[in-house]
């Protein structure tokens, strides 16, 4: 079952090699809501596994974004003790944010500024 949720990204974690075969990568969205005038403020951490973990970097910092996520529930046993865990396992992230921002910034580039033409990409026909 997937979930969506909104939020600003407050925080986000390096990227940590569990194993040689597994990686994740936490972040914490905080999300304001507001009931009879009285703001509510939850700080919820999301993870993101294996080749995910490249979803989100620095930019996704202070922005709004929109999640969505799965609850996955584990059980762990140790010394015939009994834990359980729930992760909200992050599979898309979207900035809802500063789009028209970042596109107004592109367009404010002087020419000068513009990465050189690539050689390769010379010869195109388009």
């Amino acid at each position: 079952m997937a979930f969506e949720i909104t939020g600003k990204v407050i925080e986000i974690m390096p990227v940590v090699n569990v194993s040689d075969r597994f990686r994740k990568r936490e972040f914490v969205i905080e999300r304001k809501e507001t009931s009879s005038g009285v703001v509510f403020v939850d700080y919820i951490k999301f993870q993101l596994v294996q080749d995910k973990c490249d979803l989100i970097n620095n930019s996704f910092l202070n922005e709004e974004v929109k999640v969505l996520f799965s609850i996955k529930g584990n059980k762990w046993e140790k010394d015939g003790k009994v834990s359980y865990f729930t992760n909200l396992d992050a599979w898309k992230i979207e900035k809802t944010s500063g789009t028209a921002q970042v596109k107004e910034n592109f367009n404010n580039i002087p020419p000068e500024d513009y990465p050189p033409e690539s050689e390769e990409l010379s010869d195109l026909p388009f």
